[in-house]
């Protein structure tokens, strides 16, 4: 069955349709809004584009913000205005197709793990790094979901007393000093102070790798702050979970060993017992910016398959996430780590 996974952020909402064998056969981009009515007509517009160009059966929602079971969104951080939305009764009464809706760092980590940089991983940490900071934890090969479906919210933990401010209000939280958008903020801290060097203008994350890719001392030191700040998180929930692998994702992967160099040497130094641990691979995400709307398509396929549901459902996963109510198919469990 062909399915659409839509990704849906502070930025942008990124859609795919995915074909039975894996294969992303088309996509859609479009920029994200911050009240209801409007992300809501922009998601349906974009699953419905792709739906119709590509005879989909159902598509999987992977949105930022806290998710119930049954597909409503609580809260988000980095979309303000949209709280407690029906999201799946929402996108089934628009698109008329059975839906699935998960957190979107959850459907990323679901990809990652299913078929990518963490691909056969029983423990595994997901990271994604973009406007905030997402997390999916898997354990056992299942994801971790809490008792109410809202485990994962790695970003929103205080790691600094009296911190930047956070989007979601708290002051000296992670996502506040090591997401995307925090390496941007530190660049206009630096210029601001008269101490730059080369990065110019718009002064934001992009800047900073173009200085330091030229060699400009200010901006590598700037990363090698930035991966500091990473690291603390990581270290700590290392520390916790004690994964296989920590997967880091988002726009950021893309300094590649410009940031991964001093975020492993980060890493390293903050991790309680480091010398006495096996190794914790530091993993660039593999599926690039596309994981969350992969895996949304991935997970919608995997909901309402019969064949391959009822084998998960036989499996016994405790692990559900429930689907459109009017697809015959109450959802599946999502352990991942075992399938190719």
């Amino acid at each position: 069955m062909t399915t659409i996974g839509l990704d849906v952020g502070g930025t942008k909402i990124l859609g795919v349709a995915r074909a039975d064998d894996g294969s992303i056969v088309d996509e859609l981009r479009v920029e994200s809004a911050h009240d209801e009515a409007r992300l809501l007509a922009a998601m349906a517009e974009v699953a419905g584009q792709l739906a119709s160009a590509n005879r989909a059966n159902a598509v999987g929602v992977g949105i930022a913000g806290l998710v119930t079971p049954d597909g409503r969104l609580r809260y988000g951080p980095n979309l303000p205005q949209v709280e407690e939305v029906d999201v799946r009764g929402e996108m089934a009464r628009r698109t008329g197709l059975p839906v699935v809706v998960d957190n979107d760092a959850n459907v990323a980590g679901f990809a990652e793990v299913a078929q990518g940089a963490a691909r056969g991983a029983r423990d595994a940490l997901v990271v994604t790094l973009g406007t905030g900071i997402g997390g999916a934890i898997v354990v056992g090969g299942r994801i971790l979901r809490g008792a109410n479906g809202f485990a994962g919210e790695i970003g929103h933990w205080t790691v600094q007393r009296g911190g930047p401010r956070c989007a979601c209000g708290a002051d000296g939280h992670w996502e506040a000093i090591a997401s995307g958008s925090a390496l941007g903020r530190l660049a206009r801290e630096r210029v601001a102070a008269g101490v730059g060097g080369a990065i110019g203008e718009p002064y934001d994350g992009y800047a900073v790798v173009v200085a330091a890719r030229l060699g400009d001392v200010v901006a590598i030191d700037l990363i090698a702050e930035y991966a500091d700040n990473v690291a603390i998180g990581l270290a700590g929930l290392a520390t916790i979970l004690d994964p296989e692998c920590i997967v880091v994702g988002g726009g950021v992967v893309e300094m590649g060993e410009l940031l991964f160099a001093p975020l492993r040497r980060a890493f390293v130094g903050h991790l309680e017992g480091e010398t006495h641990r096996p190794e914790i691979a530091l993993l660039p995400a593999v599926l690039g910016e596309r994981a969350g709307a992969i895996g949304a398509a991935a997970l919608a396929a995997l909901t309402f398959s019969a064949s391959v549901g009822a084998g998960l459902r036989r499996e016994g996963s405790g692990d559900e996430r429930s689907g459109d109510e009017g697809s015959g198919d109450e959802g599946s469990g999502d352990e991942v780590a075992s399938r190719g």
